[in-house]
């Protein structure tokens, strides 16, 4: 969509003077160009709500925020392809040994997509937190998020995304697949590692985890995102 560029205005020419008192947001000018130029414009709006100034830049990940004296880096894919997330996936890998503060944003606005996700999530050897997902319904969501995470990594915030993306993550995994095995969200609740290995497919590893995600208070009690 580079063609679209002229439909859209650098921000950052227009205020030069704007300091950025919430921060600065780096914008891969690849990412920007791949977007549609209202989501562009929506962008620049909300972050100068929010007192942060606008950079388009050549970078690897789709966004660095600079809040608070911490960078925190994001890749947003607004798009999900059900033919290639193997791209994506093997991108997170690259980029979470490049950049500390790593978070991925995910637009899944169906539940087909969800599905597709969670399949990828695990075929492709993600662990929580390590990046941290934020699966998202739409677009305009996902940047607020991102928005909030870079606030939370600035130190201007009280919730965890961590444990935010843990809670998000397993409740559509649970959804999508332990539930058609053993049923309720209250029959999960109370199954034991051995009878979730016995009628589900999970490896050993990913069952002690949906048991340990139903005991652990750090992990049901951790603070959300509203």
């Amino acid at each position: 969509m580079a063609s679209c560029r002229s439909s859209y205005s650098d921000p950052t020419q227009q205020n030069p003077s704007n300091s950025g008192g919430g921060g600065v947001c780096m914008m891969s000018t690849k990412w920007r160009d791949e977007q549609h130029p209202s989501f562009i414009n929506f962008i620049s709006s909300f972050l100068t709500a929010n007192s942060f100034r606008l950079n388009f830049v050549l970078i690897a990940p789709d966004l660095i925020f600079n809040c608070g004296g911490m960078s925190v880096s994001f890749i947003f894919v607004t798009n999900w392809d059900f033919n290639d997330n193997a791209t994506i996936f093997n991108r997170v890998k690259k980029l979470k040994e490049q950049f500390a503060h790593l978070y991925v944003v995910v637009t899944l606005p169906t539940r087909e997509q969800n599905e597709s996700f969670i399949r990828s999530y695990f075929k492709y050897g993600m662990q929580l937190g390590r990046p941290t997902f934020l699966p998202v319904q739409d677009i305009e969501m996902g940047f607020e998020k991102i928005v909030k995470a870079a606030h939370c990594r600035g130190g201007k915030k009280s919730y965890s995304p961590k444990l935010f993306s843990s809670t998000i993550l397993f409740k559509k995994f649970i959804e999508c697949h332990v539930n058609q095995a053993i049923g309720s969200i209250q029959a999960i609740v109370k199954a034991s590692k051995e009878y979730i290995l016995e009628n589900t497919d999970l490896s050993a590893e990913k069952a002690e985890t949906v048991v340990r995600f139903f005991r652990d208070p750090k992990l049901y009690l951790g603070p959300k995102i509203n």
